[in-house]
């Protein structure tokens, strides 16, 4: 179990979402990065999906009431235990009383914070994700707050290495794969959606122009500042369903990105959907931050998929070899 001893806003216990109930008006949720998370529950031995703390608000600190294994993946946050570092995208044990401490991140936006058996926190909709629009889910519908005890799910004993051990970040392993613009913009790849063609030339500028994460973005949508661009003539449009990664277009030209908790329809001429490989890197867009949208095809959303699914088999199999192990030496 451990004790929240500080935390900011907005930092909430999230899983991989509750799917299937966008036409009763619920979203999904779940994590924003949800390849950090999976790589998180990976490296303890979780079952795939359970509960992690999503943490965007900083400095975050807890307690560990009882000694257990966690997992830190997603932002680089300068993590400490007990005032020793710990290198980012890592597992470690805790003995009961240590404080582990995350700073500010230098880059991203969001850090995962896993225990072994996942955060113990009821399941609504089959899913312990928090909807902060909704106010339920996770911890009693609402973001974490000083003094909160959570609780680790029953897991069977976790073996990890004396001091831990981790994984090269999916930013370095697929560099190839998921590259950055020598300005630093961050480069999303994106598919043409329903009313790509509706914007004229303006859909071209909506490919070239960098934008930038505007200070109104947040879980539901990330609202991008630029040049705006406009349909070449005004429709009317009925209510449509949207998901993660639909790029709309209101009024005032300026795009928003539906993200975790994306509305579950909207009206907004849709202009291109971003590829799902490439979500977990607008999950970890931070504001402020510059992309450039790139046109992309099926064929090179597949091979992306297939570079990250093999780079997560990997993690697997090495996590399971050195616990293989580990048990063998005991």
């Amino acid at each position: 179990m451990i004790e929240i001893i500080e935390t900011g806003p907005l930092n909430t216990i999230q899983d991989l979402g509750r799917p299937g109930y966008r036409s009763i008006g619920v979203t999904a949720s779940g994590a924003m990065d949800p390849l950090a998370m999976e790589i998180g529950n990976i490296l303890l031995g979780n079952q795939r999906g359970v509960a992690v703390i999503e943490v965007q608000t900083f400095p975050f600190r807890l307690s560990f009431t009882k000694g257990g294994a966690f997992a830190l993946t997603g932002a680089d946050c300068r993590a400490k235990l007990d005032g020793v570092a710990l290198p980012p995208w890592w597992a470690a044990e805790a003995e009961a009383g240590q404080v582990l401490e995350l700073s500010p991140p230098l880059r991203d936006a969001r850090a995962y914070v896993s225990l072994a058996g996942g955060a113990d926190v009821a399941e609504v909709m089959g899913s312990r994700s928090t909807s902060l629009r909704g106010s339920f889910g996770g911890f009693s519908g609402r973001t974490l707050a000083v003094g909160d005890g959570i609780a680790s799910g029953a897991v069977e004993p976790v073996f990890l290495p004396k001091g831990g051990f981790g994984v090269v970040p999916p930013a370095i392993a697929l560099r190839d794969m998921f590259p950055v613009d020598e300005d630093g913009a961050l480069r999303v790849r994106a598919l043409p959606a329903g009313e790509h063609d509706l914007f004229g030339a303006d859909a071209d500028r909506f490919w070239r122009q960098p934008w930038k994460v505007s200070a109104r973005s947040d879980r539901t949508g990330y609202r991008l500042s630029g040049d705006p661009i406009h349909p070449i003539e005004v429709v009317e449009m009925r209510s449509h369903g949207v998901v993660p990664g639909v790029i709309q277009v209101p009024p005032a030209g300026e795009p928003i990105v539906q993200m975790s908790d994306a509305n579950t329809a909207g009206g907004y001429p849709k202009i291109a959907g971003v590829i799902e490989a490439d979500l977990w890197r607008m999950g970890q867009a931070r504001i402020g931050s510059t992309l450039r949208f790139v046109p992309a095809t099926h064929a090179e959303a597949r091979a992306i998929e297939k570079a990250l699914a093999a780079y997560i088999e990997d993690i697997r199999s090495t996590a399971r070899l050195v616990r293989e192990a580990l048990v063998a030496m005991a």
